[in-house]
């Protein structure tokens, strides 16, 4: 599917705006950027919000400093597309790396990007992420204790959270006890909820290490249909004051399950913002 394609089935929705991938591929072509955001513009929309994976676990230091350069192109990227906000991640857990070092190595590059992203008014999102499609093993950071540590290792007002409750799950945890934790900090949210076509989450994890990408008994399901209680996870942003972006995370299965998904959040949207609607 073409971008612009995609721009118009996604404008149909009762949304306010587009989360975009740095990995279109008709992204590589800088002239596509403007283009674009005056296409999403056009139609009364925007884009807040760049989901981009950077690995800065890897243990060869040019090897992350070229990670810390492409960040850098993707705050530059959000820039462009007119959003606020360009997601990082700490990298890939690589079985000889321990958590301290991953700690120190993740978190010194993302402070490598925070003046940038300060110059150019871009918040970077760290997102407790289970794992890239390109990745062979799982996020650094997905257990909720590294997170937490790498979260609070990092001090900046250009710098926040990307909660997904649905990630939590995968890492064997609880999303709320996540929340309650980093919900001070956090700054967007992926809304999402995830389903096993087949086996449990043991299954899942122990298939999960040196294969590329997800592991295929994995799947997004529609919003409010899953084991997420977003009675719980709002009524706890909502205490914190969070008012920023809310992401969907679905439509594996055609715009009508979108759809759904988006009824699903405008509804409760309504009921602990309703300032918004």
């Amino acid at each position: 599917m073409k971008v612009a394609e995609w721009i118009d089935l996604a404008t149909s929705l009762e949304i306010d705006g587009l989360e975009w991938y740095a990995g279109f591929l008709e992204m590589a072509d800088k002239s596509n950027w403007e283009l674009f955001r005056k296409k999403v513009e056009e139609q009364g929309k925007e884009i807040p919000m760049l989901c981009c994976s950077p690995d800065f676990t890897h243990p060869d230091k040019a090897f992350r400093q070229n990670e810390i350069k492409k960040q850098k192109h993707w705050i530059t990227m959000t820039k462009a597309l007119g959003g606020s906000y360009c997601r990082v991640l700490s990298g890939q857990r690589r079985p000889e790396l321990s958590i301290d070092k991953g700690i120190e190595l993740a978190a010194s590059c993302i402070e490598a990007c925070l003046p940038y992203a300060s110059d150019l008014g871009i918040t970077l999102i760290l997102e407790n992420h289970y794992k890239d499609d390109f990745w062979a093993y799982p996020e650094f950071a997905q257990k909720m204790e590294v997170f937490c540590k790498l979260v609070s290792s990092i001090e900046h007002p250009n710098f926040g959270v990307n909660y997904d409750p649905s990630n939590a799950f995968l890492a064997g945890e609880d999303p709320l006890e996540l929340l309650k934790r980093v919900s001070s900090r956090v700054v967007t949210m992926h809304a999402s909820d995830r389903y096993l076509l087949e086996g449990t989450l043991d299954d899942l994890r122990k298939e999960e290490d040196g294969v590329l990408g997800y592991a295929k008994r994995l799947r997004h399901g529609e919003i409010g249909k899953g084991l997420n209680d977003y009675d719980a996870i709002f009524t706890e942003l909502k205490r914190v004051n969070f008012d920023g972006w809310i992401s969907i995370e679905d439509g594996v299965d055609g715009m009508d399950q979108l759809a759904r998904s988006v009824a699903f959040l405008r509804k409760k949207i309504a009921v602990y913002w309703p300032e918004f609607e």
